[in-house]
């Protein structure tokens, strides 16, 4: 006899032997035990969970001569060995994809008016029933509604919204759950003992996993597998090597490298990848499971039975995990869910993926809510630790323990350019026009108190009268209260913020005895004549309450 593939071996042929729907066997074994057995089943789900092989499994144990006591067939009486190979005339498969007319049904309509040759019951079994079309819906009602008590219609379809509601209410809809990554994994173990095949129980789990519950895809791809590797032990870097996928390992270098926006190390690592000969659309796909991971890791409690992995990787990757903003992970993954359906029509996969992996380590090409929050979080890094400057003679002999306030104000500085010496004449010149601007209105009162000046070095010099009420007021504000540094800090961030330039300021108190008004117009006059500048004073009168 020719090689039987493993999913048709190992197909199930008693109820017990089915995994991962307990939920559906349990209820259909019930009914076939009680006799309380339905007229119209819809069996939904995806592909590879079970629904024909149920479905031939209710259809000889409503037949069988001998059911066992939970309900399921003998598979040894006639009637279940001629339903095994498929010469009985009481179960009737039909592919909807291929028989999906009015005339289809029609035949059905004309035959459920005999009854059945053998058995009890005359099973229908119509698979992918979502591709009749309406006509052959339509046609289908009414027998599907009343048929004879000897019919039974078993429908099964992998796309449960495009049947009519009205066949389906006529039904009893079960739906058949993806079946565990353990279920598949374990089965798989099962067959392979029985066999004798040499296999890691790591590539067994990898296997089940990319089966993406469809227990029939894992046992293709284990078919593969065993094909390749006839033989000879098999492990889970052989695995890796059939399906063209990467270890945990790749995911982590490119991450890491993503996450440095070194762009020509994330390039290089695909260069790797390629040149292997691994699949790159399965690379992405297992690449956004990896994200996803990392996104469970950090934001679940327990997420370890989840993510069904050993208690070692799980640390491993919630380590990673810790390190990087749930907004970038959402932003990554959601590009290379974007690149996966982009790369199933394209040609050209390893360019798309390289643009993408540019775009990952360069958010400001993009101007999207993710990419901004990433290029804001990126600024917010460079300001706590600062800004790497040009060596200097005095940068060895620096402290490594510089505080970082420090670093922000050499951040802060280089942000903004030095004022010239015209930029600083010009503001101590129109300093009432800058005062008046200021929208707090009590330094505006403090700052009306300063007269401004610009010393010989080409400093702002600030000076406040002590014996003035007002003055003194101020005085003490910026030379004697504890907060002192922060209350000069605050009138050097408005000057600066109204000049658009750092200007370097003095501070100093009037202590000539002088009235305050007569030292300041000497200043101004002497500033005049010394820069050549015709200079209108106005001085706040406390008098007057009022400007000259």
């Amino acid at each position: 006899m020719s090689y039987m593939a493993l999913y048709r071996k190992f197909r199930p042929r008693e109820f017990q032997d089915v995994k991962g729907q307990d939920h559906i066997i349990t209820a259909l074994k019930n009914q076939v035990r009680t006799g309380r057995i339905g007229h119209a089943y819809l069996f939904t789900g995806t592909r590879g969970t079970g629904k024909t092989t149920v479905a031939k499994i209710l259809a000889r144990a409503v037949n069988c001569e001998h059911p066992l006591e939970d309900g399921s067939p003998c598979n040894d009486c006639p009637t279940c060995q001629h339903i095994l190979d498929g010469s009985s005339l009481n179960v009737i498969e039909i592919d909807a994809a291929s028989n999906n007319g009015v005339d289809n049904i029609r035949d059905i309509i004309e035959e459920v008016a005999y009854p059945p040759t053998e058995g009890k019951y005359k099973v229908y079994i119509i698979d992918e029933v979502h591709m009749l079309s309406q006509g052959a819906f339509n046609a289908l009602l009414k027998t599907l509604e009343e048929p004879p008590s000897y019919v039974i219609f078993i429908l099964a379809t992998t796309e449960v919204q495009k049947v009519p509601i009205t066949i389906i209410s006529r039904c009893q809809r079960y739906d058949f759950h993806r079946i565990s990554i353990d279920t598949i994994a374990g089965r798989m173990r099962e067959l392979m003992d029985q066999e004798k095949v040499d296999i890691d129980d790591k590539a067994l789990r990898y296997i089940a996993k990319c089966a993406d519950g469809s227990m029939r895809d894992g046992l293709s791809i284990l078919d593969e597998c065993i094909a390749f590797y006839m033989d000879r032990h098999i492990s889970y870097d052989d695995v890796l090597k059939i399906l063209g996928a990467v270890d945990n390992e790749i995911f982590q270098k490119l991450l890491g490298e993503i996450l440095a926006k070194k762009t020509i190390g994330a390039i290089e690592t695909i260069e790797g990848v390629v040149n292997e000969g691994r699949e790159l659309t399965q690379f992405v796909n297992d690449f956004v499971w990896y994200l996803r991971n990392l996104l469970l890791a950090k934001n679940m409690d327990h997420a370890e039975d989840l993510l069904e992995m050993s208690t070692e990787n799980f640390e491993a990757l919630k380590e990673t995990a810790a390190n990087i903003d749930d907004h970038i992970l959402v932003r990554y993954i959601r590009i290379l869910s974007d690149l996966s359906n982009e790369m199933k029509f394209s040609s050209q996969k390893r360019i798309l993926l390289e643009v993408a992996v540019i775009r990952m380590c360069r958010p400001e090409m993009e101007e999207d809510l993710d990419s901004l929050v990433e290029r804001i979080s990126d600024l917010e890094k460079q300001v706590e630790e600062g800004v790497v400057l040009a060596p200097t003679e005095s940068s060895p002999n620096q402290a490594q323990g510089e505080s970082r306030p420090r670093s922000r104000e050499i951040f802060k500085k280089q942000m903004i350019p030095d004022a010239t010496p015209e930029e600083v004449k010009r503001l101590a010149h129109g300093w009432n026009g800058m005062v008046d601007r200021i929208p707090d209105s009590l330094m505006k009162n403090f700052m009306k108190q300063l007269l401004p000046t610009v010393s010989p070095d080409g400093k702002l010099e600030l000076v406040v009268d002590p014996s003035d009420p007002s003055g003194s007021i101020v005085s003490s504000w910026i030379f004697d209260e504890p907060e002192k540094d922060d209350h000069q800090k605050k009138i050097q961030e408005i000057i600066n913020d109204y000049a658009g330039a750092n200007i370097e300021l003095v501070f100093e108190k009037n202590e000539s005895g002088r009235d305050n008004r007569d030292a300041y117009e000497d200043l101004i006059s002497k500033f005049g004549s010394e820069h050549d500048i015709d200079i209108n004073v106005e001085i706040d009168n406390p008098e007057e309450g009022g400007n000259e």
